[in-house]
């Protein structure tokens, strides 16, 4: 009897959430597709790839002073003479004449003590270090879009459970009035199942909010709104221990290996500031052609200097160089300590929102016999119509919960692989190219006289659906 007297609802529940199943199983986008239309749009991850091609032309940069550096300069000059022509002749000067020259010279560092070539160091460190702010950006894309596609799964579900109890209720006002109407229940009962729906009809809108809000999240991330959002898939593949993922996380996360090449970059400038005390030798050549070609010249010269004294300069350097390196280890142990933290954290998320769903399993049966047996002692006159609509929104509320407590844990799973370091398009296997932070490096780090790097970094954004 029981059965009998829920199944109408349980059947309506089911309808209602079905609606929104249906049209999944035509065309869906799924979690995949919304991870790539993310990686793929995203203008922080675009910002931070100019950023690191900035720091690939520091290389370049570098490398350059390894080189002898040319200039020319022309030189055009009137000299006027003040005296007449008969006086000038008389005196032995110039007349008046109009002069032009043209200079080239080339200077270039002989020796160094290896200033350069830390130098040269130091930028390729820095590159290494800002690849791995690019690979924790992505990761922080991803792990924002894993959040916006969850989010939007669950509002749209709450909407569903709650456009559904506006129904139910408003079936459950319907039948009260009859029953007012005949005299079997009163003016009370019809005015708490007003109350009730009304209730009902906020959490709807609050619910169709929090479904809009969802949705202009979700556009923020992939570029466009959501339409047909398949089923949160599996869990992905996960360490079966907390110090096995620890371990990952403090090997793997791009966080403590950027920190690790900012350790490398400051050990380094710790050491050119050293040798900033050394002399420095070049070597110059200079050519100059007057206007009277016939005495042209030329030079060549080699020239050593070293600063013996700059007012504490050099030394303030040292010190600083040195108070860098220092804050830089910190920096790693901090770095290391943070990350450990981040993944303990998000594997107790993960356990806590198992314990949650099985809890909320067992609200949503216990609430479910409740739910009919209140309706079957008020057919029999035993409870109010206040019993049913309380029993009703105490079974809405663990099904709320219990679909918040799934859409948690999904974003659990993908916290941890992003506390891990391995939240990238990469270690997630979505099937599409990626960019790829070597090629521009490749093409610029020697310096070329000529930009040679275009086609190389056109092909690179193709790759990755870059127009």
């Amino acid at each position: 009897m029981k059965r009998k007297t829920f199944k109408p609802l349980l059947l309506a529940a089911v309808a209602g959430l079905g609606l929104m199943a249906t049209p999944l199983a035509a065309r869906a986008e799924t979690l995949a597709d919304a991870l790539v239309a993310a990686y793929r749009n995203s203008d922080l991850l675009e910002q931070n790839r100019a950023t690191l091609r900035a720091a690939d032309e520091d290389v370049a940069g570098a490398m350059a002073a390894l080189r002898p550096v040319i200039r020319w300069i022309a030189d055009v000059g009137y000299t006027r003479n003040p005296l007449g022509e008969a006086q000038t002749r008389a005196a032995g000067r110039q007349p008046d004449r109009l002069g032009a020259s043209l200079q080239l010279s080339g200077e270039m560092t002989l020796f160094d003590f290896g200033q350069t070539r830390l130098g040269i160091e130091i930028a390729k460190e820095a590159v290494l270090a800002t690849r791995q702010a690019l690979v924790n950006i992505e990761q922080n894309v991803l792990l924002d879009t894993v959040q916006a596609y969850a989010d939007v799964k669950s509002a749209s579900e709450q909407v569903a459970i709650n456009q559904n109890s506006v129904r139910v209720i408003g079936e459950e006002l319907k039948a009260a009035q009859d029953r007012f109407e005949v005299g079997e229940v009163t003016r009370t009962d019809v005015s708490l199942a007003e109350a009730q729906l009304a209730a009902a009809r906020a959490s709807l809108a609050a619910a169709q909010g929090d479904l809009s809000a969802a949705r202009e999240a979700y556009k923020a991330v992939t570029g466009h709104y959501p339409k047909a959002l398949a089923a949160l898939p599996r869990a992905p593949s996960l360490p079966k221990s907390l110090e096995e993922a620890r371990s990952i996380g403090v090997r793997q996360h791009p966080v403590i290996r950027q920190a690790q090449h900012q350790v490398t970059v400051n050990d380094l400038r710790v050491e050119l500031a050293a040798k900033s005390r050394m002399p420095t030798v070049t070597g110059s050549l200079t050519t100059t052609i007057p206007e009277d070609s016939s005495n042209d010249y030329a030079s060549v010269g080699v020239r050593a200097s070293q600063t013996i004294y700059s007012g504490g300069a050099l030394s303030s350097a040292h010190r600083k160089a040195i108070a860098g390196r220092d804050g830089a280890r910190a920096a790693l142990g901090s770095a290391t300590s943070q990350v450990a933290e981040a993944v303990a954290n998000a594997w107790a998320g993960i356990e806590v929102r198992r314990a949650q769903i099985r809890a909320y399993d067992e609200q949503i049966q216990a609430a479910t016999i409740a739910y009919q047996g209140v309706r079957e002692e008020a057919t029999l006159g035993a409870r109010t119509t206040l019993d049913v609509l309380d029993a009703e929104q105490d079974l809405l509320d663990a099904r709320a919960s219990r679909i918040d407590a799934e859409a948690g844990l999904q974003v659990a799973y993908y916290q941890l692989l992003s506390a891990m370091g391995l939240l990238t398009v990469e270690n997630l296997k979505l099937g599409i190219p990626t960019y790829d932070p070597a090629a521009y490096y490749n093409a610029v780090r020697n310096a070329p006289y000529t930009s040679t790097h275009g086609e190389s970094l056109d092909r690179v954004l193709r790759a990755i659906g870059k127009p």
